[in-house]
């Protein structure tokens, strides 16, 4: 869709400039899918460290190709969410990107068909804080971007201390939700108020993807940076 390549086209060129101005050292892919949004930030030029994190196997078989030549890029196959332990992916055959820790909404299947079409598959859950040794090294300038497909502000909350006033991640990239596609996400205002509680403001808002008979947008990608 035309206006979609306009909208990603604007978010990325901003987010070019936030990860330079804010001298990003490590970007945290979460839910990173088949590394779409790490080829991109290659495209763009970031040569800093990469982490994804993709539970679901099929896609995160095509991720560790995709980074399998690049040194900078570390690839984990969990989900994070806000503890530890194990939990349902309900993954969708046909458009991979759209599983979920949730199940589809009524909504959800009437936009699209797959969606009503999904298999189980039981995935590790992990903390971000917990795993911050492990994935966070040494860096002092993060991206966190969540793509979770309505679980990000479980991962956000299990990023803890990461994520508070101090903590080493500067910039949030997050997927909200105006008609969600999955049910229990929280709508779009409330992930927004909890993320401005925690200290981040809003630096920008794109659309992701449109209801055509209604032309509503579905979802937003926030992008966010820490309140002074």
């Amino acid at each position: 869709m035309h206006q979609r390549r306009l909208c990603e086209q604007a978010r990325d060129a901003h987010l070019h400039w936030l990860i330079e101005a804010l001298g990003v050292d490590l970007v945290l892919d979460v839910g990173a899918n088949r590394g779409q949004f790490g080829t991109g930030l290659r495209t763009s030029g970031y040569a800093g460290r990469i982490v994804s994190f993709e539970p679901a196997p099929a896609p995160r078989a095509e991720l560790e190709q995709v980074s399998a030549a690049d040194p900078a890029w570390q690839v984990h196959g969990w989900a994070l969410g806000e503890a530890d332990g194990s939990a349902v992916l309900h993954a969708v055959d046909e458009e991979s990107e759209l599983g979920s820790l949730r199940e589809s909404s009524e909504f959800g299947r009437a936009w699209k068909d797959a969606m009503t079409r999904t298999r189980e598959e039981t995935v590790d859950v992990r903390r971000l804080d917990g795993a911050w040794e492990t994935v966070g090294g040494d860096a002092t300038r993060v991206l966190l971007k969540l793509d979770t497909q309505g679980f990000d502000l479980a991962a956000f909350r299990g990023a803890g201390r990461l994520v508070a006033a101090g903590g080493p991640v500067v910039a949030l990239l997050s997927e909200v939700a105006c008609l969600p596609i999955y049910d229990g996400v929280p709508p779009m205002d409330e992930h927004l108020a909890e993320y401005a509680a925690a200290g981040w403001a809003l630096a920008g808002l794109y659309p992701v993807s449109f209801d055509r008979p209604t032309l509503r947008v579905i979802e937003h990608d926030a992008l966010l940076v820490r309140t002074p």
